[in-house]
């Protein structure tokens, strides 16, 4: 456990630091949007393909990480649904405000999973995720796009516009780019390969810089069983779920633990652009988010020392 205590810290000091950038103005606003942009659409999707395309595919299991997660997710989901009808009779909870819970109890945060899983194994940790994120997030979009219409009121979308956030967005096609480049494709020309890690590099510290700007702790003053309930499920329910399915499926050692670790990350802060984007709740999300990623500390531990 305290090797993992270990390897969290650094983590959780450079969301520290972004935190306090924010909080003393010595970033501004503007300058945060930018960061966020260009982390998203440039350092993170030359990471993944970086890391995808020399990762030894056949050296890692692929079906069994993938399957555990896409399994535990898919069984969060339909248990949250299912607690719709009692959260809005029994305690008033509506429709914006449940796709907060659910998105808080489903996502997760890649850029805490990555920096996590790397310091502890490497690359065979950032490859693992990686795969993690190709198997999670379309399934996690498709999800929250069904939550928001279903729940928030949001007008149907036709299949086109679906089809197109699917394939915009960054961390779908980065990985797309990146197996495509790993199963079919000769090694890229060094210059290029080069280019693309210098700036994927760049990645974990940007975006746990941004995780630490998104922090708000005014937020906090009064948490409610949404806060509550969502940080139980994505936390402790959540990983349990995960490891299960991953030990069921033979996963075991460094691989069980980097399951574990994509499953008890918190919530990913794109939750919050989402809810605002598509009729949530935005308030109640940033709180979520605010409260796992300050609990995240003292649960990864002990749930990756647990579980893996």
């Amino acid at each position: 456990m305290s090797a993992v205590f270990a390897s969290l810290i650094p983590t959780f000091l450079i969301i520290a630091t972004g935190w306090l950038c924010r909080a003393t103005g010595f970033v501004n606003e503007q300058q945060w949007a930018g960061m966020e942009r260009v982390t998203y659409v440039i350092f993170f999707p030359a990471l993944i393909i970086d890391t995808l395309s020399r990762a030894d595919l056949s050296s890692v299991p692929v079906l069994g990480v993938g399957g555990a997660l896409v399994g535990a997710i898919l069984a969060m989901a339909v248990l949250v649904l299912a607690m719709r009808p009692v959260l809005e009779r029994h305690f008033g909870i509506d429709g914006p405000s449940f796709t907060s819970i659910f998105q808080g109890a489903t996502r997760w945060n890649t850029f805490v999973g990555l920096a996590v899983a790397g310091s502890l194994f490497g690359q065979r940790g950032i490859a693992l995720i990686a795969v993690a994120i190709a198997a999670m997030v379309p399934l996690l979009n498709l999800l929250a796009f069904y939550v928001f219409i279903r729940f928030a009121g949001q007008p149907r979308r036709s299949p086109w516009d679906i089809l197109r956030s699917f394939v915009t967005n960054p961390f779908i096609w980065s990985c797309a780019v990146g197996l495509a480049l790993n199963l079919l494709a000769p090694p890229l020309p060094k210059p290029l390969a080069a280019y693309i890690d210098v700036i994927g590099r760049a990645a974990l510290a940007a975006g746990l810089l941004i995780v630490g700007a998104g922090l708000d702790i005014r937020r906090l003053a009064r948490p409610g069983l949404p806060h509550a309930l969502s940080a139980g499920l994505k936390l402790v329910l959540l990983p349990i779920m995960a490891g299960t399915l991953a030990g069921l499926m033979g996963i075991a050692g460094s691989d069980m633990t980097v399951t574990i670790i994509a499953a008890s990350v918190p919530s990913a802060s794109a939750a919050y652009v989402l809810a605002r984007q598509m009729g949530g709740n935005a308030g109640l999300m940033a709180e979520i988010l605010t409260l796992q990623t300050l609990l995240a500390l003292l649960s990864m531990p002990v749930l990756i020392s647990l579980l893996g």
